[in-house]
């Protein structure tokens, strides 16, 4: 596993994720030294099963190893995630750290114009989810108001900068919000009221 040397020149940081069928992981791992990627720079996950987020160890190391200017590069481009949601939110965290993004199968490159143009597109599209899911709907705001009188808030100030932190290092919402016991309804409506207080 890397460890962070922190500055210099950028670096190409590879990532491959095992489907339900793991033996497909060396394979990516090929593909990624085959375009020049550094062994010792690849981060891997190797669980077949549709589990949370919180068990994509090698995503996570990455994430925190990358700096703006990276590349990370990948097989294809649903190595980023076992649903077409988690795609868009991994496109939306690289984008959110300026970290490029290189897709060997769709010949996707940040570095070059169209793709920077897609992926910032990916990302909108997550943005887009985020805050449909953050913003309540009329039934909701009703049900919020009717036990607003004597309801305990659901985090406290204090779990919100946990949030707040743990979604800056990486962490998904799901993982977030079962760390901190409530849902991700819950989550997201406590991070969007703090942006709006800001």
């Amino acid at each position: 596993m890397p460890s962070s040397l922190g500055g210099g020149a950028p670096y190409q940081l590879g990532y491959a994720r095992a489907g339900r069928e793991t033996h497909g992981l060396e394979a990516q791992i090929d593909a990624l030294t085959g375009v020049g990627v550094e062994p010792s720079k690849i981060y891997s996950d190797s669980t077949g099963s549709l589990s949370p987020a919180a068990d994509r160890p090698g995503w996570s190391a990455l994430l925190a190893y990358a700096r703006p200017g990276d590349t990370t590069v990948v097989a294809g481009i649903d190595r980023l995630g076992r649903t077409a949601p988690e795609v868009l939110a991994s496109a939306l965290e690289l984008t959110r750290r300026r970290i490029g993004l290189r897709s060997l199968r769709e010949g996707l490159d940040t570095d070059d114009p169209v793709g920077a143009l897609i992926v910032s597109v990916l990302a909108s599209l997550a943005e887009l989810d985020e805050e449909a899911e953050a913003r309540p709907t009329a039934p909701a705001r009703r049900r919020a108001h009717a036990a607003t009188v004597g309801r305990p808030r659901a985090l406290d100030d204090e779990q919100v900068d946990v949030a707040e932190r743990m979604k800056a290092a990486g962490h998904s919402v799901p993982q977030i919000a079962t760390e901190l016991g409530v849902s991700r309804a819950t989550l997201y409506r406590t991070l969007a009221e703090r942006r709006a207080t800001r």
